[in-house]
């Protein structure tokens, strides 16, 4: 499926060294100050070949909108926009013509549709989540009248972790680290020069979200959550609040006791039967390494025969650090429909709105 969402969905189209990738954002309410500095800026902080930290490939990345905006406001209609790819270096892939890559989705991708598209993976590249990136930054626009926020940031790199969550390091770090800054810098760099890559573990916070966002049993807050960011290129695991953790604490342990000012702790995450608590939303994902590496590796070729290469190209050494950028994004998306979704859920909502 190409759509995301219910109520708020984004559909995205393009490949990676295609004419241009973009989407179409429906659902998107009329009214809401469209700030095109602000979503310009989110979509540089994604962008390939800002630092030495990031695949080399230098696009420029300047989304154009096409529709449902109008004198800097939302009307109400889809908002239609493009990122016009003007970097791609498809010969570095001419060598991928006739085998699949390990790791990626090429063999996968050429078992169901039977088609293969050898410059850089074609639909399946995360060059696609650029256009993520810009509807995450339309929705967190409605998300700023209701002063809700998104943020996230570096965790762990490897085995370089950090017990800190210095967000304001985190914002002006070039690989958006919440701490141990320099010893994630030094282990991306290592592997990069051993032609190797590393995974990463990023943090995202929602802080201002209302409770009740969810749908119950089949659609709820952390299931949406989840799936929204296993989706995400090269995303293997995801945890909310405790996580993985839980399963070691006792329920007097883990459970989250109340009072009259609230929650004592947020083992939770922020989510309870699936809809939100008024707490934080805590998430955290795991994304694996940059498959793409420059040593050399043995895979089979279309003809199903066993052969050994060398890749060549431009690729993240940790896909971790602009990940985290997608995360943010995929995770405002999640939240904005959840709203919307929530309008109906009862009469006096309904009531409201008409009266």
């Amino acid at each position: 499926m190409n759509t995301f969402g219910q109520k708020l969905t984004l559909t995205t189209f393009g490949e990676s060294h295609g004419v241009a990738i973009g989407g179409v954002l429906d659902g998107f309410p009329s009214g809401v100050k469209i700030d095109t500095d602000f979503l310009q800026n989110e979509l540089d902080k994604r962008r390939p070949g800002r630092n030495k930290f990031a695949t080399a490939r230098n696009e420029a990345d300047k989304v154009e909108i096409f529709s449902g905006v109008f004198e800097g406001v939302s009307t109400g209609t889809p908002i239609g926009f493009a990122i016009f790819n003007q970097n791609q270096k498809s010969n570095d892939y001419e060598n991928l013509r006739e085998i699949f890559r390990p790791g990626h989705a090429d063999y996968t991708y050429f078992k169901k549709y039977a088609v293969r598209d050898h410059r850089g993976g074609g639909r399946s590249s995360a060059r696609e989540t650029a256009v993520r990136v810009v509807g995450g930054a339309f929705a967190q626009m409605m998300l700023d009248e209701f002063n809700i926020t998104v943020k996230s940031g570096l965790l762990s790199v490897g085995d370089v972790k950090t017990n800190e969550f210095n967000w304001e390091l985190a914002k002006n770090s070039e690989i958006f680290s919440l701490g141990n800054e320099d010893a994630m810098k030094e282990l991306i760099m290592k592997v990069r020069e051993e032609h190797d890559s590393i995974g990463a573990c990023v943090l995202s916070v929602v802080s201002g979200a209302p409770t009740g966002l969810g749908e119950g049993l089949y659609d709820k807050l952390d299931a949406r959550l989840a799936a929204a960011m296993m989706g995400v290129n090269g995303v293997k695991a995801i945890e909310i609040g405790e996580g993985i953790n839980a399963a070691y604490l006792k329920g007097s342990q883990n459970n989250d006791q109340m009072g009259i000012n609230g929650f004592y702790t947020n083992h939770s995450g922020g989510i309870l039967g699936g809809m939100s608590n008024g707490e934080d939303i805590i998430v955290k994902s795991y994304f694996k390494p940059t498959p793409s590496i420059f040593k050399a590796q043995k895979t089979l070729n279309l003809n199903a025969k066993e052969t050994e290469f060398e890749l060549r190209g431009r690729h993240d050494p940790c896909i971790g650090v602009r990940g985290s950028v997608v995360a943010t994004a995929m995770i405002r998306l999640v939240i904005a429909d959840f709203m919307l979704l929530n309008l109906s859920s009862n009469i006096q909502n309904i009531k409201q709105i008409y009266r």
